[in-house]
């Protein structure tokens, strides 16, 4: 029992230790990827976006018409109105590599864009 008091301090700086190193990785090594789209004369810029496959992503569209637009995505499972003049994020994620549309309920026809999904985009 002495002996286990004796290094108590040593086990304490240890474990101190251990924590700092293994506490850090996550913020350093697997930070989120956040993307932004922006939304301008209802149109999306960039209309493509690529992100890594297998990992979850931000994506935060900011609205610079005064007016709202929804996204929608079939293919994302997605739907998230952006009111005018602001911005909103959805997550999407983790997916496969593939290419996913998504559009502005709104202007269908002119708000169109798509999410390529990369294998290995973060070694390119």
């Amino acid at each position: 029992m002495t002996r286990l008091i004796t290094n108590l301090p040593a086990l304490v700086a240890v474990q101190a230790t251990l924590f700092l190193v293994i506490g850090l990785l996550p913020f350093t090594s697997y930070a989120m990827k956040e993307v932004e789209v922006y939304i301008k004369d209802h149109l999306f810029y960039p209309a493509e976006i690529q992100i890594p496959a297998h990992q979850k992503v931000k994506v935060t569209f900011i609205n610079q018409d005064a007016t709202p637009e929804e996204i929608d995505s079939f293919d994302l499972n997605r739907e998230k109105v952006i009111f005018g003049n602001s911005r909103a994020s959805i997550f999407v994620g983790p997916l496969k590599a593939g290419r996913y549309r998504f559009f502005g309920e709104y202007h269908p026809n002119s708000a169109v864009g798509f999410v390529q999904v990369v294998e290995n985009l973060d070694a390119e």
